[in-house]
């Protein structure tokens, strides 16, 4: 196993300030599932960033981690569909229920492929909305060009979770050691650009 280097530690606590940040200043003006969504987003990735700097890449193999971890991508889909697409808010609330529950039962209750497939199609839909929605309403003129950057940021989410996730079925798109050493990276990258593009809504 990798063992985290000061590097990684600074960008995973720069990582958690941004995450803290998006906590405490939230987005004014949104409904309360959008907040809410948007809160339990941030404040997942904040415990996952501290719990990285805490113990070390080790904690990824705990299934408390990778539980906290479909959290964050889901509940910030949510968010966004509860913002913008009013219409199917109740049937996306429904499917996020459902595949959080259906992620900490896999993970608990069966081991290797079911529960990678069951992780990588939740993980692939929350990842589709966060980074396809932003970019498609920016492209629309419904919201301004900036805030495709949270697309950008989603697209940098689904790859690190698609690496991840590739990594538990023992498949690894790239090594462990390489995953290990671009994912504070790519947290970093991902939650900046949220944030920035964030600013535009």
């Amino acid at each position: 196993m990798k063992k985290i280097s000061i590097l990684d530690r600074i960008l995973l606590i720069l990582t958690a300030l941004l995450s803290a940040h998006q906590v405490v200043i939230g987005i004014d003006g949104l409904g309360t599932l959008a907040v809410a969504s948007y809160t339990i987003a941030f404040g997942g990735l904040l415990l996952a960033c501290l719990l990285l700097v805490i113990f070390g890449f080790e904690i990824l193999d705990s299934p408390l981690v990778l539980i906290v971890s479909t959290i964050i991508p889901v509940s910030l889909s949510l968010g966004l569909v509860a913002e913008h697409l009013p219409t199917i808010t109740s049937a996306y609330l429904f499917f996020s229920i459902l595949g959080v529950i259906s992620v900490a039962i896999t993970r608990f209750v069966f081991t290797g492929r079911i529960a990678a497939v069951v992780l990588i199609i939740v993980h692939g839909i929350a990842g589709l909305t966060i980074t396809l929605l932003p970019i498609i309403l920016s492209l629309r003129g419904e919201m301004p060009m900036g805030y495709a950057l949270v697309g950008i940021g989603g697209a940098l989410m689904g790859l690190g979770g698609l690496l991840l996730s590739f990594l538990r079925t023992g498949r690894p798109i790239l090594s462990r050691e390489t995953i290990l050493s671009i994912l504070p990276g790519i947290l970093f990258l991902t939650t900046l650009s949220i944030t920035i593009g964030f600013i535009f809504a």
